[in-house]
């Protein structure tokens, strides 16, 4: 269930992104003829993406907390910060078609206050993108990849992988904050291959192979180890 949910959200993200970006264009878009449609139904991948994201958290909660309990929780956590983020991009995109439609309906009225919000919403999707897939994103995966690292429940180099690509995703959400490049740029999308590489390379080996066996010792400092009851 784990491996199928990490491909959902890989997809889900991917198709959410092509199909609303006529939106993100803001005035430009509540002006033009647009494609309510198109960005409708990116709105909708996008919901699939939210399930997707919780969905990660709450399947792998039993698991890991086996092993480290805190780490565990902290990543449920932040997967629910993460969705809660992007639930505003969205949220945000649906604002920038209505007012699309509202100016459609009175052609008579100006349209520089319909310009000027929709810029202001397209501007709070692209923060959004930037926290909640970037910066919140990176967190999680160093999370979930340290756990991973310190239980074995995957090979140690599928884990050094989480590490790095929630290091370099969460360096670039940082550089895109002080303005070095934009986040959708050939740096940007460099920058999220490796977490992109962590996701697909975890989710193929839990569906081929699942989790490694190990014994619930050698737990760090503050990490509390449930030990399950032996089957009788």
């Amino acid at each position: 269930m784990t491996g199928a949910l990490f491909l959902v959200t890989g997809i889900a993200a991917m198709a959410g992104l092509a199909l609303y970006r006529p939106a993100l264009g803001g005035a430009d878009y509540v002006v033009g003829p647009g494609a309510d449609h198109r960005v409708l139904l990116g709105a909708m991948c996008e919901v699939v993406l939210l399930a997707a994201v919780v969905g990660t958290g709450v399947a792998l909660f039993p698991v890991v907390r086996r092993r480290h309990e805190a780490l565990a929780l902290g990543y449920v956590c932040g997967r629910l910060l993460e969705a809660a983020v992007i639930t505003v991009g969205i949220v945000s995109l649906l604002a920038v078609v209505s007012l699309r439609q509202d100016l459609a309906g009175a052609p008579d009225a100006g349209t520089a206050p319909f310009e000027a919000a929709a810029t202001a919403l397209a501007a709070v999707h692209d923060w959004t993108f930037l926290l909640g897939p970037n910066m919140v994103l990176g967190a999680n995966t160093l999370v979930l990849a340290y756990a991973m690292h310190r239980s074995r429940l995957v090979p140690r180099p599928i884990a050094v992988l989480g590490l790095v690509g929630g290091a370099v995703i969460c360096a670039s959400a940082v550089a895109v904050l002080f303005g070095l490049y934009p986040q959708l740029s050939a740096a940007g999308s460099a920058a999220a291959l490796p977490v992109f590489a962590w996701e697909v390379t975890l989710a193929v080996r839990l569906l081929a192979r699942g989790f490694e066996p190990a014994p619930a010792v050698n737990a760090p400092a503050g990490d509390s180890v449930v030990q399950e009851p032996q089957p009788r």
